[in-house]
């Protein structure tokens, strides 16, 4: 039979049409696996990183190798910082059973010099009897001196010569090592508890919906920096300070203390929510922590006006008690870097200064990387604007 030239360009075109059709499946079946692909790569960077919370997202391809030959159920992402027996009999280990239904709940960490054992000895009786778990950052090289105290071995003693309380929180109050902890106390040592009682301190902190807080300072006995601190008689809590008469330097809108939601850094109390922020902030090479308590506000988990305050009915006393570096001076050794024999070289050098001066200096390092950090995140939006704006408006 003769194929005439339309049935020809017929089946021409039918051909076409097929390999059209089969082009369009080919191309629908590559976009299916191509997603499907991404999903998968998608679920499990989201499963590396509940499996991996101490890993940053560089090392998950590392360490996920390893890690994939474990049966899931093995892992776990966080920790406490609870002590644990070497060995128990059998009523030890039906006690066990009891206690841990009120096992504890909070945290006292704090930096601990031989100096000053009878303050910390004090602090660490109060927070005990509330069934807290007390963590020691030894500075000064001395831990064995501790040991003729009741308490010491129910605490955790953690040792590094001249470091910073900062310098320990980064190392070892990873938030998913203290996520059991409601509250976690970051304190000085030179603070005197005699009106303060940990119990009720907290019971205003939770009914108040405070995420960050601090007690008030009686300021009759302390060291008072900031006028936010002090106590106000026949007050529960207070949240802002007033500049009416403009003679308390705080502002809302700039880098300063501001004058609402601000708690100084010797005495803050952190919710377990408020705290993950918070260790972030903390930077690993900057050891003195000036700076942060200025951006502890946005850490609040809310409005920093209301999740943010100091706790006048339980007060403490801070006695400005300057630790570390001593309070003499030394003649410079070869200890110390070149640039500061060559500036200082034969004369005498007050630490205390030395120790000013780098604050100083980190404190402008960190507040660069602040602002840093605000011009390159395009997606940041200044949380307190508004609050800004009210207070320009009243």
């Amino acid at each position: 039979m003769a194929v005439t030239v339309k049935d020809s360009d017929m089946l021409m075109g039918w051909d076409k049409m097929k390999a059209l059709q089969i082009i369009g499946i080919l191309v629908t079946i590559m976009l299916y696996v191509v997603y499907r692909t991404t999903v998968f790569q998608h679920h499990h960077a989201k499963m590396e990183e509940r499996l991996h919370p101490f890993d940053t997202v560089e090392e998950f391809h590392e360490t996920s190798i390893n890690v994939d030959f474990l049966p899931r159920g093995i892992l776990h992402s966080s920790s406490d910082m609870e002590l644990k027996p070497l060995w128990m009999t059998r009523d030890a280990k039906s006690k066990e059973n009891v206690q841990n239904v009120q096992s504890h709940q909070n945290l006292l960490a704090i930096p601990a010099g031989i100096k000053q054992m009878q303050n910390v000895d004090a602090i660490v009786k109060k927070f005990l009897s509330e069934n807290f778990t007390v963590i020691l950052f030894h500075y000064d090289g001395k831990v064995n001196e501790w040991h003729d105290l009741q308490w010491s071995d129910k605490a955790i003693h953690v040792l590094a010569y001249n470091q910073t309380k900062w310098w320990f929180a980064k190392r070892f109050l990873h938030p998913d090592v203290v996520h059991i902890y409601d509250y976690i106390f970051l304190w000085d040592e030179d603070l005197g508890v005699e009106s303060f009682h940990p119990g009720r301190y907290l019971k205003i902190m939770k009914s108040e919906g405070l995420e960050i807080s601090q007690p008030a300072l009686d300021p009759s006995l302390s060291e008072v920096h900031h006028k936010i601190t002090i106590r106000k008689k026949n007050r529960k809590v207070h949240r802002r300070i007033f500049d009416s008469r403009g003679s308390v330097k705080c502002s809302d809108a700039s880098d300063g203390p501001p004058c609402t939601g601000w708690v100084e850094g010797m005495a803050p109390v952190f919710s377990r929510s408020a705290w993950r922020c918070a260790w972030h902030l903390i930077q690993n090479d900057l050891v003195h922590g000036w700076g942060l308590d200025m951006k502890f506000g946005y850490c609040a988990q809310g409005d920093r006006t209301k999740k943010v305050g100091v706790i006048d009915s339980e007060f403490i006393i801070h006695q400005g008690i300057q630790s570390l570096g001593g309070s003499h001076t030394k003649k410079v050794s070869n200890s110390f870097p070149s640039d500061t024999i060559q500036r200082r070289r034969g004369a005498p050098l007050n630490m205390r200064s030395e120790i000013r001066r780098q604050s100083s200096s980190e404190l402008e390092i960190f507040q660069q990387r602040w602002d840093q950090a605000v011009r390159e995140d395009k997606q940041w939006v200044y949380p307190f604007q508004h609050h800004t704006k009210k207070r320009k408006r009243q």
